[in-house]
């Protein structure tokens, strides 16, 4: 008796996971898009302890305006400035600020951290990449 209520028990949740409602979401031909001039920069060598800045520009290709909802850093070395005060029209251009703090020691650095948008491509990663001398 054990084993077939465990086996009607079995087929309903089957079931149910088959036939439930799907979480697929169609795509919106009128998102927006975010297209970055470029996803990374190399800083080439560099002293050590030396505040190092750049400023990643992208354009909203879509239709709708775009909304950066956040921007996150691979690490406490690396602080990205989001533009997340307005969104920002069809066609205009929007930048990232970051500012990465090299360390006391001589290494190649290759750094990385993410903007989430409501665009079609929410979620783009940008890379910042050197070497730290002596």
């Amino acid at each position: 008796m054990k084993k077939v209520f465990f086996v009607i028990i079995a087929c309903c949740f089957f079931a149910a996971q088959v036939f439930g409602q799907s979480t697929t979401r169609e795509e919106n031909p009128n998102a927006p898009e975010v297209t970055f001039e470029k996803l990374e920069h190399n800083f080439g060598t560099r002293p050590l302890n030396s505040e190092l800045e750049y400023e990643f520009v992208f354009t909203n290709t879509g239709k709708e305006p775009l909304i950066v909802q956040n921007c996150r850093a691979s690490c406490g070395c690396t602080v990205p400035i989001c533009p997340n005060d307005k969104p920002i029209l069809p066609g205009e251009k929007g930048s990232i600020k970051v500012k990465y703090t090299t360390t006391s020691y001589a290494h190649p650095f290759d750094r990385s951290f993410t903007m989430t948008t409501n665009a079609k491509n929410s979620t783009v990663t940008l890379r910042l990449r050197g070497e730290i001398s002596q």
